[in-house]
């Protein structure tokens, strides 16, 4: 097998990888904390800044989670998927580029606008995955996905590089100074994201549209498909079991790599060493990601996201004691050691649960789940912040009492991710594989419950 694709349709298709990874990186988990805490939340303190991040976060994860059912319906029409991929990344990147527009303390308007993109990000992520069938053979699928894994990190960690020498340099690219880098990288993102979608949307082919169907249609498609696959689920306890366990689990990952940076700053660490520790986690994760791949081949899938797991407990506790910018690289590392593993075995796992025949449909249900695996984390960890504030600050604090308040809530609010990991360890360890695909193997020996239909 070539190390690189010959198809112009797969290099299309991987190329919104590289596109929309520039958001994930340079916004999601870089410049936007950091802004929104130390720029648009000017003067608030550090666990409202917090919570109104983590709502932020959580509100883009309810928006995506609502739409999804519909939005999948739409997905699988022949012919709509190129085009809402499209138009779903420009209103992202459009949003994006919206952010630079934004003065200092207009903190609503940037959790709002930032919450739109995301939604733009997630939505288009739907279609991005529901294309891979349409531009490769079912039995080269797996190379497929990883080459797409692949362009998304370098495309992301190239752009972060440049936005991060931005801001430490400004001057050097024509800037006033690290506010004004920020602002632009936010426009760089937003270019990089449409532009290079621009040849997905040149290379990728257009499959046959269908009849057209009005968006109420496709919502009321998209949400019976749902419940008649949520009910078929019932038939197989241990999947709704794994089901559980990744959600947990999988909130937790995903809270950690959105809520990073915004904790090193409560911490009171330099954006500049959260940025570098961001560019270490980008390039470590791609080629652990495939050794963690290889590790569930010759061990035992469960077994690594165990380990995987059990990492990130290491993560959360040492989180809740660091004191030195050193240690939030060494946390750097541990993360981007696991957190494409952690994402990639549970997909394997999940497919040794599910019969091959009807992959897609439980896989539909399973994407549509995972957009709901943002959503508790960073409220929890919004909630618990000012919560302690709240118990911990005297009547009457002194400017010491209250800092000293201020970064205990920090440290506790990460610890509430502990509550995460341990349900969804705890759950996966109840799942039984070959029972489960024994009883969805007898369930479709009996009649027909009309699942997916």
């Amino acid at each position: 097998m070539p190390l690189l694709p010959k198809s112009r349709a797969v290099w299309g298709w991987a190329i919104y990888d590289w596109a929309n990874s520039a958001f994930a990186t340079s916004v999601m988990a870089g410049f936007f904390p950091v802004f929104f805490k130390q720029y648009w939340s000017d003067g608030a303190n550090v666990n409202l800044s917090t919570a109104r991040l983590g709502l932020a976060n959580a509100l883009a994860g309810i928006l995506v989670a609502v739409m999804a059912p519909a939005l999948g319906a739409a997905a699988d029409r022949a012919g709509a998927r190129k085009h809402l991929l499209l138009g779903f990344a420009f209103f992202g990147a459009a949003m994006t580029a919206m952010l630079a527009l934004l003065d200092k303390g207009q903190w609503a308007a940037a959790a709002a606008i930032y919450s739109l993109a995301a939604v733009g990000f997630s939505s288009a992520n739907i279609f991005y995955d529901a294309l891979l069938p349409t531009v490769t053979p079912a039995d080269r699928n797996d190379y497929v996905s990883g080459f797409g894994y692949a362009m998304g990190y370098l495309g992301g960690g190239l752009l972060f590089l440049l936005n991060v020498a931005m801001t430490l340099k400004p001057a050097a690219f024509g800037l006033a100074d690290a506010a004004q880098a920020v602002r632009a990288s936010f426009v760089t993102v937003a270019i990089w994201w449409a532009g290079f979608s621009l040849l997905t949307a040149w290379w990728v082919p257009a499959t046959r549209r269908s009849r057209t169907v009005s968006v109420m249609v496709l919502a009321s498609q998209g949400w019976r498909q749902a419940v008649a696959t949520a009910k078929g689920l019932g038939r197989c306890p241990d999947l709704l079991v794994f089901l559980a366990a990744y959600w947990c689990y999988i909130d937790g990952v995903d809270t950690v790599i959105r809520m990073a940076v915004d904790y090193g700053l409560a911490l009171g660490f330099q954006s500049t060493d959260l940025m570098g520790a961001l560019l270490l986690v980008q390039f470590i994760a791609f080629p652990a990601a495939l050794a963690f791949g290889r590790l569930g081949e010759i061990w035992d899938s469960r077994k690594a996201i165990y380990l995987a797991l059990g990492v990130y407990v290491i993560v959360t506790l040492w989180a809740m004691v660091m004191k030195s910018a050193a240690e939030f690289y060494g946390l750097a590392v541990l993360i981007g050691l696991t957190q494409g593993g952690v994402q990639a075995l549970s997909r394997s796992f999940y497919a040794r649960l599910i019969p091959p025949e009807r992959a897609g449909e439980f896989f539909g249900f399973y994407n549509m789940l995972g957009k709901f695996a943002v959503i508790v984390g960073p409220a929890l960890m919004g909630a618990t912040g000012l919560l302690v504030r709240r118990w911990l600050m005297p009547a009457a604090p002194s400017a010491d009492q209250i800092a000293a308040v201020g970064l205990t809530a920090s440290r506790l609010s990460i610890a509430s991710l502990l509550i995460l990991f341990a349900a969804g360890i705890v759950l996966l360890k109840k799942v039984d594989p070959v029972r489960c695909r024994q009883a969805l193997a007898h369930g479709n020996g009996q009649k027909k419950h009309g699942l997916g239909h």
